[in-house]
């Protein structure tokens, strides 16, 4: 997903990675505008003008916000509010979206076929899983790929059917095997709503370790379209989700409307006790679990207001470390509402992780000095004629430089604003506060809070 909006970014769009203060003000006012009632911020997108309006286009656009915002604006009866061309391009953008949603849903209904033609042992990851709790039409979601959990011994078959479609296997990273077919995308991105020929399917795979338990052993079906899709349990499908959530808030560019997912998610379940019990003694023990929670609800809070029950913050955001609600506090608006491809200040927090026993899977010095070339944008065939060849190239080289500019620029950005935090972190130390102090210890951060429902 990322690689697409990088070429599309890169191609068409003055994207920069700093946000002026104006310009978060007003990706903060449409943000709230997903609140109940509207808070007063929300009155700046009334005054704002059409160059305005037209200059938020790339930001909702990589974001995921844009379908979401339009289908936000049309309930509330303001489309008044937005120029006319502006509100037009959104609703070509959700006529074409809602287009390629059909297109990708007829492709997942046909591997979902092939797969319990071959009885493999599968569930849905992400994507169509996550309606209706968080997305509550599939047309408004910004979706390019098809995410399956897969068991170990199912993959080789999983393979032949993909490859047999046509897909072929693009990437192997980890337990993820990523499978492109039509690899050259849209270079625009007005092109993220079109039904493209170009399709994504990620395989990620369970392995069979002895002694720990399966995801896959405890899926339900869902009525899909007239098939039955099998998805997570609840329990394990919210879970995915915050840490789905949690991984993109600790990389590069953290896409908007994943928290705004997850935020309904979490008050769709709102009064189910029941549920948040069984998801507490599941992942309760596991640190990375309860700490990926929690920095997640505690950042959505932050910049949205309070929204999550008692019954999941309290061993979750309530029990995070002083220095967690110390990086929200100073950036977590800055990673919520930043241009893509974001910066690299997740690397503060990722440290402070590190302090708390979660490791990351990326050093630092690999982020900050990446000692390889970014991955190839699209994959050489045997029949690509001259002129296919010289546009993979010139692509790959555009690609190349985008990616070295945004380690240059945001690396000298890091090396300052570590400066900075290590100077807070120092003053913390010098009045006996601790960075691993939790709200509940005698000591806690009189200078950090969280911000309260507007």
């Amino acid at each position: 997903m990322l690689l697409e909006l990088a070429l599309m970014s890169m191609l068409n769009t003055n994207t920069a990675p700093s946000v002026q203060g104006g310009q978060l003000q007003i990706r903060e006012a449409v943000l709230l505008a997903f609140c109940d009632p509207l808070p007063e911020r929300c009155a700046r997108l009334h005054r704002l003008s059409g160059n305005e309006w037209r200059a938020l286009l790339p930001w909702l656009d990589t974001s995921g916000l844009a379908l979401y915002f339009l289908d936000r604006v049309i309930e509330l009866q303001l489309c008044d509010m937005l120029p006319f061309d502006v509100l037009t391009r959104l609703q070509q953008n959700l006529t074409d979206n809602t287009e390629r949603m059909r297109g990708m849903i007829d492709e997942s209904i046909a591997i979902h076929r092939d797969f319990q033609s071959a009885h493999l042992s599968y569930a849905t990851l992400k994507g169509f899983s996550l309606w209706p709790h968080s997305v509550p039409k599939p047309e408004l979601r910004s979706q390019l790929d098809l995410d399956f959990l897969i068991a170990e011994k199912s993959v080789p078959e999983a393979r032949w059917i993909l490859e047999r479609r046509g897909y072929h296997l693009h990437a192997v990273s980890g337990r993820s095997w990523e499978f492109k077919t039509n690899e050259i995308p849209g270079t625009s991105l007005k092109d993220l709503y079109k039904n493209v020929s170009y399709r994504c399917v990620e395989l990620h795979v369970e392995a069979n370790l002895q002694g720990q338990p399966s995801l896959l052993a405890r899926t339900g079906k869902r009525d899909f379209h007239g098939i039955y899709m099998p998805v997570l349990s609840p329990v394990d499908l919210f879970l995915g989700q915050g840490l789905h959530v949690y991984k993109h808030v600790c990389s590069e560019f953290s896409r908007t409307a994943h928290l705004l997912e997850f935020r309904r998610h979490v008050l769709a379940r709102r009064e189910d006790n029941s549920f948040w019990r069984e998801l507490q003694s599941i992942a309760e023990n596991n640190p990375r679990a309860a700490l990926g929670l929690g920095l997640v609800t505690l950042l959505i809070t932050h910049v949205m207001g309070d929204f999550a029950p008692e019954p999941l913050t309290h061993w979750t955001a309530h029990r995070l470390p002083n220095s967690s609600r110390l990086w929200i506090e100073m950036y977590g608006a800055r990673s919520v509402f930043a241009s893509f491809p974001g910066s690299k200040l997740y690397l503060l927090l990722q440290r402070e992780l590190e302090s708390a026993s979660v490791p990351a899977n990326r050093t630092r010095r690999q982020v900050l000095f990446p000692l390889r070339l970014p991955p190839a944008i699209t994959q050489a065939s045997l029949n690509d004629s001259l002129s296919v060849r010289i546009r993979r190239y010139r692509i790959q080289l555009r690609f190349i430089v985008f990616r070295l500019r945004f380690h240059i620029v945001e690396g000298l950005r890091y090396t300052w604003e570590s400066f900075c935090w290590r100077r807070r972190m120092n003053r913390l130390a010098r009045r006996g506060i601790s960075a691993l102090d939790s709200p509940y210890s005698p000591t806690h951060l009189p200078d950090v809070h969280i911000t309260k429902p507007r």
